[in-house]
């Protein structure tokens, strides 16, 4: 039976390791390293609730994380991205294992100097990534539990966009700048309305749902269908939302570096049609109501 042989024990849940196949790994696991010594040999079959970070880099600086951070914390860690790999079915990247035990680690100190850290981009977050969002609402929830915090809502946010950055392999830079980036064309929306668009609507969502798929296209170099006669009867019906849907996607185009397909400027003029006929129809009920 394969095993893994102990190298050095960091602390009861973290050990470095020999394995068969990767040589020298950080094992991480609830318990692993409790009574362990070097040389004593862990059965592979036994890793199944473990974690393994093969990538030396990774392994480095996992090693040069362990000693700051409270031992509870990484078996909370552990337990969440455990429960993240099994409610969503996929593999993590294995940075998850240093990002999200490092940012929690942070957050955790903020909260103690009562410092407060406010996420522009949390409804952004939310409508652009339900799932992550929810898994990432019981990871807080979790981590609350088990180190005695009550971390903020901000919070969920942040660790959403860590799981997106975990289940999509992309780095938590590129996830963050596409929350950044919607967040700022619903700004040039609001502002070019003059009409501040309720967080909780569904306008909001299937705007900002929209805006989503096109940076999601981009990103995976899908072509979108021409349709001239759309875009013909977009450009004479509705001029003003056909302009607006035409300078977003030139802010796109600036921020991801990647041409936008004409076709997009068509489909974004009908969700900015429907957002001004909200924002016309809203004021006309207000002009009919009575003065008091």
């Amino acid at each position: 039976m394969a095993s893994i042989t102990v190298s050095k024990v960091l602390n009861n849940n973290v050990i470095i390791a020999g394995h068969p196949q990767y040589d020298e790994v950080v094992v991480i696991g609830k318990g692993i390293g409790f009574n362990r010594k070097t040389r004593d040999r862990i059965d592979l079959s036994a890793v199944e609730k473990m974690f393994i970070l093969r990538s030396q880099q990774e392994q480095e600086q996992y090693m040069q994380l362990v000693p700051q951070v409270d031992e509870k914390l990484i078996e909370v860690v552990q337990e969440i991205v455990l429960h993240i790999m099994q409610s969503s079915g996929q593999k993590l990247n294995e940075h998850i294992h240093i990002a999200l035990t490092d940012h929690i680690s942070f957050a955790i100190r903020r909260y103690e100097q009562q410092i407060e850290v406010h996420n522009p981009f949390l409804y952004e977050t939310k409508e652009m990534y339900p799932e992550e969002y929810r898994l990432a609402e019981y990871a807080v929830e979790r981590i609350n539990e088990a180190m005695g915090t009550t971390l903020p809502a901000d919070e969920v946010g942040f660790v959403a966009l860590h799981i997106v950055s975990a289940l999509s392999n992309r780095h938590i830079s590129e996830v963050r700048q596409h929350s950044v980036l919607i967040g700022d064309l619903v700004g040039l929306v609001e502002d070019d309305l003059n009409y501040r668009i309720p967080r909780d609507s569904l306008d909001y969502s299937r705007l900002v749902t929209h805006l989503r798929f096109v940076l999601e296209r981009l990103r995976r170099g899908e072509t979108v269908r021409e349709t001239s006669s759309l875009d013909g009867l977009m450009k004479r019906e509705y001029p003003e939302m056909y302009s607006l849907a035409w300078k977003l996607t030139k802010v796109i185009e600036q921020r991801v570096r990647i041409p936008v397909y004409p076709a997009e400027v068509s489909y974004l003029t009908i969700h900015l049609q429907r957002l001004a006929q909200k924002k016309e129809d809203e004021e006309g009920m207000n002009r009919d109501e009575p003065a008091e």
